[in-house]
């Protein structure tokens, strides 16, 4: 039996935890991967079945993935700089460097990248098992602000500056920023500001 004073417990919240919540907060899979547990039929609660997507937790009440009893994980946050080279991803398929290389010594429970760096951008990247916080930081209505440093190959010009202040398109959409400045005096070097 594990000492009391040590011991993960679930959220104290009264109203309890949702079922997918509490499993993915284990570190067993993502919420989504917990649901297709519960539907298998994969998941007991004080050894009772439960196949109801919205069954709720409450303290005290034992989960089970089969015979394991699954405990709430401690919180991980790991702040990376992200140098070139390595992708913002968990797998990949052709076998590139990843991002969970470099980080993966750091914690005894699974991370996961908070939103995206492109494989040649280098900065700041959180990593977390924290779904809420995860969720809270990338999701569009928050309006999270995330600030670039671009290295240009040439002088910006002032109708270029104008044209990316006035929104630009990208391969995945339009993008609009919310400041820009050049940061240096050869204008080779500019800061732009997105949420």
């Amino acid at each position: 039996e594990n000492n009391p004073s040590t011991e993960q417990k679930p959220s104290a919240d009264p109203k309890g935890i949702r079922l997918n919540r509490y499993i993915a907060h284990a570190g067993v899979c993502s919420r989504r991967e917990a649901d297709e547990l519960i539907a298998d039929g994969q998941i007991r609660v004080n050894n009772k079945l439960v196949t109801e997507m919205g069954y709720k937790v409450m303290p005290g009440e034992k989960v089970y993935l089969g015979k394991k009893l699954l405990r709430k994980e401690a919180y991980a946050y790991v702040l990376l700089n992200k140098p070139k080279g390595f992708i913002t991803t968990t797998k990949d398929p052709q076998e590139r460097r990843t991002v969970m290389d470099l980080v993966k010594t750091a914690s005894d429970v699974r991370l996961y990248p908070v939103g995206r760096l492109d494989r040649n951008t280098t900065g700041l990247l959180l990593l977390t098992n924290d779904g809420d916080m995860a969720d809270r930081l990338s999701h569009p209505s928050n309006n999270i602000k995330k600030i670039y440093k671009a290295e240009l190959d040439k002088p910006i010009l002032k109708e270029d500056y104008e044209k990316i202040l006035e929104g630009i398109e990208l391969e995945d959409g339009p993008i609009k920023v919310d400041d820009l400045a050049i940061v240096t005096s050869d204008n080779l070097s500019i800061g732009v500001e997105i949420h």
